[in-house]
Formats: structure tokens, sequence, C-alpha cells
């Protein structure tokens, strides 16, 4: 298989993959996702040697569709500074706004090594975030602010989302939940 169609058959087993953790969670087999793009199973196992390979890709290739959706939000310049802050803290791509963040939870026991993975990202990539916060305070648009504070505030949020069943609970998306979260921020932090 050549570079380009190697390419091409990674991104669609990336959006079955997507599709089947939304339909059944972890319990999604390489049988289904081979059955969901049309491939052999053994053609699948030449793309990725095993679930465990499947996630680590899985979660590169959402976080680095997390910064595609960054890098737009950035290069706006019809959004203001604070439009900005509120966007690039939560921006998903369109096809993760109704992912099940418990099934992520449950990553924990099942997949301890691709779910620190996913711990890890939240935790890096802070740079062009903390920039804008930095331009929003001295241009005089959010108060001043201790930015440690509010990242660590931010992903430990984000980890209860993950941990507990208050979103299913209350009925709640994961984009719902984060589009939430940041009103009660930019009530707090906007001058």
């Amino acid at each position: 298989m050549d570079a380009d169609r190697m390419q091409e058959a990674k991104e669609e087993i990336m959006n079955a993959v997507l599709e089947e953790f939304q339909d059944k969670g972890l319990k999604f087999t390489m049988d289904d996702i081979a059955k969901h793009v049309g491939m052999s199973k053994k053609t699948l196992y030449e793309i990725f040697r095993d679930k465990d390979t499947l996630f680590d890709e899985m979660v590169e290739h959402t976080f680095s569709k997390i910064k595609e959706e960054e890098r737009k939000v950035l290069e706006n310049p019809s959004l203001s500074i604070v439009e900005k802050i509120r966007k690039i803290m939560i921006v998903l791509p369109g096809r993760y706004e109704n992912l099940n963040v418990r099934q992520i939870a449950l990553m924990e026991q099942k997949y301890p090594k691709v779910y620190r993975q996913i711990q890890k990202r939240l935790e890096s990539d802070w740079e062009p975030t903390i920039a804008l916060l930095r331009e929003g305070m001295e241009a005089g648009e959010i108060r001043r602010i201790s930015i440690p504070v509010l990242k660590a505030m931010i992903e430990g949020t984000i980890s209860q989302f993950f941990s507990r069943d208050v979103l299913s609970e209350e009925n709640v998306s994961y984009a719902q939940a984060l589009d939430e979260m940041m009103d009660i921020i930019m009530r707090g932090i906007e001058v």
C-alpha cells in the first residue's frame, strides 16, 4: 500500500473507530472496525497491530484535529481576543462534540497507557492559550489572573467530566458541558 493510500485508510479507520466507540464504547472489536470500513481483518492488522495501537493512533489523531481547530481560531481575524480565548479552550472538531466521555474514564482500567496519553495531552500544548490569555490581560480585555490556577481548574473539570457520571445523569453532552464551563469561567475573567 503506497503512502497516500495508507493515509486514506488510516483516516477512514479513525472515523470508524470514533463511530464504533460512540455506539459500543470500549467493547467494539477489530472485526467491527474491519467490517465498518470494508476491509479484511488481515489488512487492518497490517495497519494496526492491535487495539492498543489503534487507540494510541486515535488519541494522536484526535489531538491533531483539535490543534487544527485551535489554529483556525487563532488565525481568525474576525474574532476578538475574548472570543478567541473562549473558543480555543474548548475547541472540538465537529465529529467529537457528542463524545461519550464516560467511556474515556473506563479506559483508565482497560487501557491505562492510552488513558495516561490522553491525560498528558490535556495537560500539554497550552502555549497558544497562555499567550492569548497574556495578550488579553495586557490589552485589558480580561482581568489579571493566575494562569496556572485557571489551567488547573479547566484540567480538573475536564477530568471530572471523564471520571463521573455527572454529564449522563444530567443528560448533558460533553460539548454542552464545555460550553457551560467556559461561560462560568469567562464571566469570572472578563473585564
